[in-house]
């Protein structure tokens, strides 16, 4: 007997990355078919989408990449780069990562497939790596709070400026910024404080600011041309003008410098990139702000605080929830959702190794080397302006600083142009004693000698005064004092992260965010030296290979999405939201209808979608939805004509945050450009949509993608994210600029941009690399694959789980999107069962919670994406099913019903130790599937008491927690 041998194609087909990614192979595929009654994948298009969103056009993407070819065409790009040692500063320098952290955190599925930690008691590990980080900003800084992170220094900084509008009893309508600011800071808090109505000024507060009225101030600390100033005088004239203060601080310098708390100061902000993050181009980097207790329920972003479980135990959770956008909305406090996770949990490790005594060092080297630097210039007959500073120096070179910039480059240094007039250097963590001749060498006359360094070590003398020194000790927790060796740091590392369920242990179903799989391949690029090493501001002929990624990107999504221009500048989605609506109101403005300010919402939306419209200066209009969860035409046919003068945008996501595709979308859109308007789609949906439709060409104007949901980025635990947006030709003009480098913008035309919206020129860099890649080698075809697996894969969800759950929502011929919600209000009512006591219950099963209560309280809303196979997807069915049954031996009262299985989940090895007690058996509690046997995730805390969290907020690191 033969057997048929298969052909090159079929041996090609099996060993591709298509294959890779999607999770069902093809049995799997035509068995799930078969259970929704039809044959073909392709079938789902016919009956599940609207004929007038589909795409008929080919796109343009290249037949798949294999995996071995992309990285060889990125090894290509990346060499297209030429890393010089950059001593620009500005808010970015070099550092050095530890390789255990390098290898054990960045590179470690465990960390960076970790989800947001709304469910706490599977997020132990991740929340208390952010305690900690939040304990590194609070011992620095001298303030009694900080948060877990926000986006970069600049867009903190404006986040302190909204913050201190709603704090500040003072009536003007004035921010004061210091001119030696950063110039990108200044960008983004002028491009923030003109959609909301403040005034910039930035002068010299060291010496005119008594003439001001104004509600906040904001210094740099160290200036931004390295000197250091006492804050005691300004800080005192703000305040007693009712103005908060903030201070942008250097994080380094802070180990070595009197902390901004002891000047009274109410806010600081920073960026923690100097802990141990590459500066990849601009980013992805995790700034900080620490804050005073006042101001706690103020604060933007997220804080881990310390409560208890139910076994008395000390357990962390995300604290003070109330101010996040879904229940706020357009009153939430800030539009941030994404953070910087991943980077401030490497941030914190960093602290972590060197402990306080190693960044001590560390910080000491640096300034040391910058004295001995200025000593040797002043030595070759230069003169050095500086007098008090960390790590920057300004050099007087007239009418030569173009010049000797130019020089500098020839020995491959990068050095700051100020003006004409003066030249910036600044030093950071890996400068050389090399570094310090090729500098002089630079300043130096052709017959000069060298200065000495061993010589000017031994006399030059500390130019920062005592009193602007630290005196006070930190890091004192013992978590900064036990891992400084590899093996110790290795084994914290993984102890935390066997806390958590992450993508590597099981699928995380969560509708809304889209946890598909981050593959090797793709992540592999984020460790590559060429890209993560350049800084931000490097001259453009150094970057060849990141401008040919960005133009290839660019391309690539703009021809996914039919949209004719996109910016990369937004470094989250929130960020996308809030930088597509600008540039609706600068399209309105420059049009002569700037009276149109009228953002209309349906009432499904997601939270940040009201908070960026009232960040950008737009006032809300909620639209309601109909009782099968689409935006009610009625209402919206109403509204539309009440506002048809000052109707700015709809905010609209497609598929909606039911989960379906609604029929009507043309049609909604049709309405709102014949009254004025502009359409801004919210992409979070938009995995459901590629290959399939091009929002560009089915009535969207403008549309942000979350790449760290449908183009792979992970989720790091909360962020990194990106969210680039699209735009129609007409609004392309007004995409963001950038202050300090040019062409960001190349369609910019006469009537300027909306401004700088991220600290960095392309938002966050180094990570663009991991949709590149990922696009490459689905290509067109592997792309609607995708699709089309991850809405299969969400209707077998549905219909296996409808004999036992409601399924809320469903579109055409019943068929729900790439996500359903499964409706669980009825159980509260037979037998006090709620929504949350099932999330608590499926990690005694081993799965992380789908969303919950979102958008609808007392929902589960489950996305399995294309990544999960059926096996996967029947275990989780099966572990819901399986709930089920507990619920109904609950209702039937075969069951306790107050001390059940639901009620005391989720079951830690805690009750082990203690008398068994409880009316069901430990193999209910802790074993409830037989697959567990073998790979058991053990939760470490029990049910978190959020109550008491929030009554007592505690968000630094307790004593010692035992694991």
């Amino acid at each position: 007997m033969t057997t048929s041998r298969p052909g090159l194609a079929q041996l090609e087909m099996r060993g591709n990355f298509i294959n890779r990614h999607i999770g069902p192979n093809p049995q799997q595929t035509q068995d799930m078919l078969t259970e929704l009654g039809i044959s073909e994948l392709e079938d789902i298009i016919e009956l599940a989408i609207p004929a007038n969103i589909l795409n008929h056009e080919p796109l343009k993407l290249t037949e798949t990449v294999s995996e071995r070819a992309v990285i060889k065409h990125l090894r290509k790009m990346r060499e297209r780069n030429k890393v010089f040692t950059s001593m620009i500063g500005m808010g970015y320098y070099d550092t050095i990562m530890p390789a255990v952290i390098k290898r054990n955190v960045l590179e470690n599925p465990a960390w960076y497939t970790a989800y947001t930690p709304y469910q706490a008691e599977v997020s132990q590990g991740r929340l208390e790596a952010l305690l900690t980080f939040q304990q590194v900003i609070i011992d620095l800084t001298g303030m009694a709070l900080a948060n877990a992170s926000l986006l970069d220094e600049a867009t903190a900084a404006a986040e302190a400026m909204t913050m201190s509008r709603r704090l500040s009893k003072s009536t003007a309508n004035s921010i004061v910024v210091d001119q030696d600011c950063h110039p990108q800071t200044i960008a983004v808090i002028k491009t923030r404080a003109r959609s909301l109505g403040y005034e910039v000024i930035v002068a010299d507060p060291f010496h005119d600011l008594e003439q001001y009225d104004f509600f906040a101030l904001l210094v740099q600390y160290p200036g931004g041309k390295g000197e250091i100033k006492d804050l005691t005088a300004v800080t005192a004239i703000a305040q007693a003008k009712s103005a908060l203060v903030t201070v942008a601080a250097d994080l380094l310098a802070l180990v070595l410098l009197k902390p901004p708390a002891e000047f009274g100061v109410d806010i600081v902000v920073g960026n923690s990139q100097r802990f141990g993050v590459p500066m990849g181009y601009g980013g992805p980097h995790a700034a900080y702000f620490a804050t005073k207790d006042d101001y706690k329920r103020s604060v933007p972003g997220r804080i881990i605080g310390v409560s208890k479980d139910s076994h008395g135990q000390l357990a962390l959770r995300m604290a003070l929830q109330t101010r996040e956008q879904h229940i706020r909305r357009d009153k939430a406090t800030s539009n941030i959702c994404t953070s910087q996770v991943l980077l401030a949990v490497i941030a914190g490790f960093y602290a972590v190794y060197h402990g306080a005594e190693g960044l001590r060092l560390i910080a000491g080297r640096v300034h040391r080397y910058t004295q001995i630097l200025a000593a040797g210039i002043t030595q070759l007959g230069h003169q050095v302006l500086s007098d008090c500073y960390f790590d920057t120096l300004v050099v007087s070179t007239p009418n030569r600083a173009k010049r000797i910039a130019a020089q500098a480059t020839e020995a491959n240094i990068n050095l700051r142009v100020i003006d004409a007039d003066h030249i910036g250097i600044s030093l950071d963590e890996t400068t050389t004693r090399e570094n310090l001749r090729d500098v002089w060498q630079v300043f130096a006359s052709a017959t000069a000698d060298l200065p000495d360094i061993n010589g000017l070590d031994a006399t030059v003398g500390e130019c920062i005064p005592e009193a602007l020194l630290r005196n006070d000790r930190i890091l004192q927790h013992p978590v900064f004092d036990r891992y400084h060796s590899e093996t110790e740091m290795m084994r914290y590392m993984r102890r935390l992260a066997r806390r958590d369920i992450a993508l590597d242990r099981s699928m995380i179903p969560l509708g809304s965010c889209t946890m598909k799989l981050n593959a090797a391949t793709e992540m592999q690029t984020i460790s590559y030296y060429e890209f993560n090493a350049l800084h931000p501001f490097a001259p453009l002929y150094q970057t060849h290979g990141y401008q040919q990624m960005f133009a290839e990107l660019e391309d690539m999504l703009c021809d996914l999405t039919g949209f004719d221009a996109f910016s990369l500048q937004p470094n989250a989605g929130s960020q996308g939201e809030y930088t597509g609506l600008l540039v609706i109101r600068k399209y309105h403005e420059v049009r002569g209808q700037a009276q149109r300010n009228i953002c209309l919402i349906p009432a499904s939306a997601h939270g940040t979608n009201p908070a960026s419209a009232t960040m950008a200066g737009l006032k809300v209009v909620v639209v309601a939805c109909d009782d099968n969860g689409n935006v009610s035409l009625d209402d919206l046919r109403a509204k539309v004509v009440e506002y048809q003068h000052t109707l700015a945008a709809l905010m609209i996501t497609y598929p909606s945050t039911h989960g379906v595709f609604e029929q009507a979308f043309r049609e909604i859109c049709d309405l709102i450009h014949q009254h004025g308007g502009q359409v801004y789609l919210d992409g979070a949906n938009f995995n459901a949509l590629v290959g399939l439709s091009r929002p560009g060409k089915i009535g969207a104007d403008v549309a942000h993608l979350n790449l760290h949901k449908t183009f792979c980025i992970p989720h790091g635990g909360g962020g990194p994210g990106v969210g680039p947006i699209g735009v129609g030709a007409h609004l392309a003009p007004f995409l963001p600029d950038h202050p300090v480098v040019e062409g960001v913008n190349p369609a910019k035309g006469e009537h300027g941009t909306i401004g700088a919206v991220s600290a960095a020129p392309w938002g966050s860099a180094s990570i663009y690399t991991i949709s590149w890649a990922y696009i490459a080698m689905m290509g067109a075809a592997g792309l609607k694959r995708a699709t089309l697996t991850a809405i299969l894969n969400a209707n077998y969800i549905a219909k296996r789980l409808a004999p036992y759950y409601p399924i809320l929502y469903t579109g055409k011929n019943g068929w729900v999107a790439h996500e359903c919600i499964i409706d669980c209000h009825t159980f509260k009512k037979t037998c006090n069962v709620t929504v949350e006591d099932i999330a608590k219950r499926l990690i005694d099963y081993g799965f992380h919670a789908p969303t919950v209560s979102f958008p609808v309280a007392d929902t589960l809303m489950i996305e399995p994406t294309e990544s999960e196979d059926k096996a996967e997807i029947d275990r989780f069915c099966a572990a819901l099913i399986a709930i089920r049954e507990e619920i109904k031996a609950i209702e039937t009262g075969a069951a306790d019903a107050e001390n059940n299985l639901l009620h005391n989940a989720p079951h830690t090895h805690r009750l082990l130790l203690e008398e068994w007690n409880l009316p069901y058996s430990k193999q209910q509690a802790f074993f409830p599937n037989n697959d567990q046997h073998d790979d058991k995730y053990w939760p470490p805390v029990g049910r978190i008491d959020n109550v008491y969290g929030d009554r007592h907020v505690f968000c630094s690191c307790p004593p010692v927690m035992e694991d």
